[in-house]
């Protein structure tokens, strides 16, 4: 054995020693860690959950997510979403958030989607109406309202009175799980309480009409204001023009008429 292979085998032995020891304390730290802090628990969709429905406990489940992709308002447990009503659909795989969520309090679902500021109105539809029956609840429809001009009269004027409602329910059913069209017989709107009373009013003077909207076109323009009915005219006759009066002189013989028509007065000589 030359004198260069007892070093070399020490070096090895030494290299394989440091190298046996760095892997045993980094499996060391993995089997001992604790779990990951950037890892949250997060309720999740395991099927759709149609708009309306009440989340049950088989429709929901956790899953660990990193926290910078889980929204502020999502949940970390399902207890904390079943029983709540689902306000928008739910597609499988989503976080379920309470942003989608209303709490059921009692009485009918229906109740339940309505926001605290708002008010649910309901409007008598027929297939012209309700567009044909394409109206399905979480649409978003304007209203627009036709009125007779003059009593007797074939004329009416059409204006946009609402815009952007959405549709709470058709007929009593608030879900959407049918997609082909149905003719119904009244549909369900959500709107504020000022704006309840414009509809309300509208449905007693003429009537109204849906116009479904695309759900991308949030925007809202100036509602048309009808324009004032003309101020009726009144003939006015014309002022008579006043009869001349003469005023004659003291003196009985000659003198001087004084003729006045109207503002204009002139002086006559009488022999």
């Amino acid at each position: 054995m030359s004198s260069r292979t007892l070093p070399l085998i020490g070096v090895s032995l030494v290299m394989g020693l440091g190298a046996a020891w760095m892997a045993d304390s980094w499996l060391s730290a993995r089997l001992n860690a604790t779990p990951d802090d950037h890892l949250r628990s997060v309720v999740v969709a395991t099927v759709e959950i149609p708009f309306g429905q009440m989340v049950e406990a088989q429709q929901v489940t956790t899953v660990r997510m990193p926290m910078d992709s889980i929204p502020d308002d999502a949940f970390n447990s399902s207890e904390q979403a079943v029983g709540k009503i689902a306000t928008f659909d739910i597609l499988r795989g989503d976080i379920v958030r309470g942003a989608r969520l209303s709490e059921h309090l009692g009485g009918s679902t229906l109740a339940s989607l309505i926001a605290p500021d708002k008010r649910a109105i309901a409007v008598r539809v027929d297939d012209v109406v309700g567009v044909g029956g394409f109206l399905l609840p979480g649409n978003r429809v304007d209203v627009l309202a036709t009125k007779t001009t003059s009593a007797g009269s074939n004329s009416a004027v059409s204006r946009t009175i609402l815009e952007n409602l959405r549709v709470l329910a058709v007929d009593q059913t608030a879900g959407t799980d049918k997609t082909q069209p149905v003719v119904v017989r009244a549909v369900t709107l959500e709107m504020s309480a000022a704006e309840a009373e414009t509809l309300v009013t509208a449905q007693t003077e003429g009537k109204l009409q849906l116009a479904l909207r695309n759900p991308l076109n949030v925007e809202k323009k100036a509602v048309a204001v009808a324009p004032p009915a003309p101020a009726p005219v009144m003939a006015v006759a014309a002022a008579p023009m006043p009869k001349p009066v003469v005023m004659r002189s003291a003196k009985p013989q000659g003198g001087t008429i004084t003729l006045i028509r109207g503002v204009e007065s002139s002086v006559i000589n009488v022999r």
